[in-house]
């Protein structure tokens, strides 16, 4: 058992597809293999630089909208100010009226 080397192929042996039997498919050539994985490797590249843009375009657009949102905020804060002026004004001329009334 130690007198015998088990030697492993690798993806780069050249000889590679001369140990298998002819009627099998032939099996990529390394360099074919390494194309592939170039290829691969571009393309999740290129998928990750446009995620990226598409997360900067969101994050702005979620900017505008929180600005907007705070905008928003103070309009109805400033309407429900100015409702309550108007209510106290009213019931204060109600009373006033309720007493003309009662003289």
């Amino acid at each position: 058992m130690l007198g015998t080397m088990v030697s492993k192929k690798t993806l780069f042996d050249d000889d590679q597809l001369m140990d298998q039997p002819k009627d099998l498919k032939k099996e990529t050539k390394p360099l074919e293999k390494l194309k592939t994985l170039e290829d691969k490797i571009s393309i999740a590249i290129e998928r990750v630089k446009t995620l990226k843009e598409e997360k900067a375009v969101t994050e702005r657009k979620i900017r505008e909208l929180e600005t907007l949102l705070d905008e928003k905020n103070q309009e109805v804060e400033q309407l429900r100010s100015e409702k309550n002026v108007i209510k106290n004004q009213l019931e204060a001329l109600l009373n006033e009226i309720e007493a003309l009334e009662l003289e």
